[in-house]
């Protein structure tokens, strides 16, 4: 079993987060704001005297209201979360209460109050910038948590992306590997195509690539990823027509018949999306198509979202930001030869994915328990997988994969 060094609370995995913040002001500002907001809401928050606020429906439990009221008005982006994490609140039903929440997020604040959100929302910390070092350490703190925790409540392909549902009745093995040969398809691999991966995961689309008879070199900056990629692709006798590199993919310099990549882009960071882009065009060899999948968001909810620091970037994915489907074309346009011909989108399916992920890792807790992992944690990824549910269940966020080309006249 893999020794963890993360996240044990004892080495200061949750530093201040069980201290309550106090500003009275404030936490009746926050107070108003949400009852305000709740009042046409479909919930029902209950409060410990047996007091509800809402419209009506799945119930959100305030334990400790003045707590809550506290944490939200310190920082409500980052605050709702954690109040979660601690117990301020709970609920048996959070993707429910999640959803309806997200389903009204850009009108929650007044629009007066709105203008005022540049002013008192935190920015990313200077540490989190996605350069190569910093990309490195953002990926640390997330892919490299624990190779047992992620296989606790993944499929065996250990795909971390969203599955490619035919219906709901579709397993979650075989709708993952009907997204991978989705990705393949749109980059046209197929026996003797040079492909190069950006971000392994744990290597099933490179194997999923070699049984095709292609050729694949993959990119993680990953250790944890990588090594047990390696494993797995010698147990599935593709050791030699699959490399795995630990390397950055700005400083990748070879030459492809395809590039693919699921879900990586996320990772990026706005600042970096033209090297990003470049390099696409730069390894694509003449004919040449790429393959990516991408999580994104409308175009006027990253811009007005773009510098904000979030909850999901504090304990989740650090450096992150999701990009619109406008954000790619103008990237793509600007900084490649470039053109996307045909796409899909899928977000409906990956609300299910997060539904089916997030069932597991609650029936297996035990399991994740015993590699070293609180109480605390499960709470944080419960919610964490349950607000990314919510997202995808209200269209807040979508899911697409995309097949490029050349423009022609290049």
């Amino acid at each position: 079993m893999t020794t963890l060094s993360l996240p044990r609370p004892a080495q200061g995995v949750w530093p201040g987060l069980f201290t309550t913040p106090r500003s009275p002001l404030r936490a009746r500002i926050a107070e108003s704001l949400f009852r305000s907001a709740v009042r046409t809401l479909p919930v029902t928050v209950q409060l410990p005297d047996g007091t509800t606020w809402g419209a009506g429906g799945p119930v959100m439990h305030l334990v400790r209201p003045a707590a809550f009221f506290h944490r939200l008005g310190a920082d409500a982006k980052i605050g709702f979360g954690e109040a979660y994490m601690v117990g301020d609140w709970t609920s048996n039903e959070l993707a429910d209460v999640l959803s309806a929440f997200a389903a009204r997020l850009t009108t929650l604040i007044p629009p007066r109050l709105q203008a005022m959100r540049r002013w008192a929302e935190r920015r990313h910390p200077a540490s989190e910038v996605n350069d190569v070092a910093g990309s490195r350490q953002n990926i640390h703190r997330h892919y490299d948590l624990s190779n047992e925790l992620f296989a606790a409540f993944l499929d065996e392909t250990m795909t971390y992306s969203s599955a490619l549902f035919e219906n709901q009745d579709l397993d979650l093995h075989a709708a993952q590997l009907r997204k991978i040969d989705g990705v393949l398809d749109y980059a046209g691999v197929r026996a003797g195509t040079r492909v190069l991966e950006i971000g392994t995961g744990w290597g099933a689309l490179a194997i999923r690539a070699a049984e095709r008879g292609a050729t694949v070199t993959s990119l993680t900056i990953s250790a944890e990823q990588r090594k047990l990629a390696l494993d797995r692709v010698r147990d599935a006798g593709f050791h030699d027509r699959v490399t795995v590199e630990l390397r950055d993919y700005r400083e990748e310099r070879g030459r492809y018949d395809a590039v693919v990549s699921v879900e990586m882009i996320e990772a990026v960071g706005a600042e970096y999306w033209p090297a990003y882009f470049s390099m696409l065009d730069r390894v694509l060899a003449p004919g040449g198509r790429v393959g990516l999948q991408a999580i994104t968001m409308p175009h006027d909810r990253m811009i007005a979202s773009k510098a904000s620091y979030t909850w999901i970037h504090k304990y989740i994915f650090p450096g992150g930001l999701i990009p619109s489907v406008r954000a790619i074309e103008e990237s793509l346009r600007d900084h490649t030869r470039l053109r996307i011909v045909e796409t899909r989108s899928f977000g409906h399916d990956y609300a299910e994915t997060l539904r089916r992920w997030r069932d597991t890792f609650l029936t297996r807790w035990d399991e994740v328990e015993r590699l070293g992992f609180d109480d605390t944690f499960r709470r944080m990824w419960e919610f964490y997988l349950a607000y990314s549910e919510a997202g995808f269940r209200v269209e807040y966020l979508g899911v697409q994969q995309f097949a490029m080309a050349e423009r022609l006249g290049h």
